[in-house]
């Protein structure tokens, strides 16, 4: 099975549009492998001021994939009339204005985790923390360090390794944070490893998308974190549970979708 999975497109339809293109050529499918599901890992919505539109497009792309999503702190603070930094005067206006949307079912029972073939999907962190908001799990934060925080619960990657032994799961793929990482379990300790990104270009309607690419095979425990699929270059990832690919849009792309 092969899912595609990205996170924090905060109101970004433009991004979304660019990695739902991307998926749709078949030299994707070649060059990663089958895509059967698309993981979203929350934060859909703040920040960029195309709520409605963004959210108009997973709906759309939920009757072309089998799409799962889980919910992030963003999208939990907006349902629950939280203020959180980060939006401007526009952003705020049109989140105010899809109050009453239908679109917003999409967030009806929307769980903050979801897990397969041994590996866990959430927003932010695994921790069984209680129900305090800054403790739930769309609001905490891989850290060096633990504790509370006002932007949330900061765990290490120790203690996410062995929430996941605890429950049987291997790897770990989240989000949140807007910036890359690799956490790997090996025999000698815990290490965080340098991602080595190779230029791949897809062929598409004669012209072509240049991506970025950084691969990690799955043979030992690991934390995944990927960037934010918003702004001028979107990152998301694919991963056949066997190898899992960040992936980002090139910048020097000028045919990019």
């Amino acid at each position: 099975m092969g899912a595609v999975i990205f996170s924090d497109v905060h109101a970004d339809a433009a991004a979304l549009e660019c990695l739902s293109s991307c998926i749709r050529t078949p030299a994707f499918a070649e060059a990663f492998g089958p895509v059967d599901v698309l993981v979203n890992l929350g934060d859909l919505l703040h920040r960029g001021s195309r709520p409605e539109e963004t959210l108009e497009k997973v709906h759309a792309l939920s009757r072309e994939y089998r799409v799962i999503s889980v919910l992030g702190n963003h999208d939990h603070a907006y349902l629950n009339g939280i203020l959180v930094s980060g939006s401007d005067a526009a952003s705020t206006y049109r989140h105010e204005q899809l109050r009453t949307s239908p679109l917003l079912s999409i967030f009806d029972s929307m769980p903050m985790e979801w897990q397969d073939q041994k590996m866990l999907f959430v927003h932010g962190g695994p921790l069984e923390l209680g129900t305090q908001i800054l403790r739930l799990k769309c609001w905490q934060r891989l850290s060096h360090e633990a504790g509370d925080f006002f932007t949330g619960y900061h765990y290490t990657a120790s203690m996410a390794f062995e929430a996941l032994e605890q429950r049987g799961l291997m790897h770990m793929c989240c989000g949140h944070q807007h910036e890359h990482i690799c956490c790997r379990k090996t025999p000698d300790g815990i290490v965080q490893q340098e991602l080595s990104f190779a230029p791949l270009e897809l062929q598409k309607d004669g012209g072509c998308i240049s991506l970025d690419v950084a691969r990690v095979s799955l043979d030992i425990p690991t934390l995944f974190r990927i960037g934010g699929c918003f702004g001028p270059v979107p990152e998301f990832a694919y991963t056949d549970f066997s190898t899992f690919s960040f992936i980002r849009f090139a910048p020097r792309n000028e045919n990019q979708p």
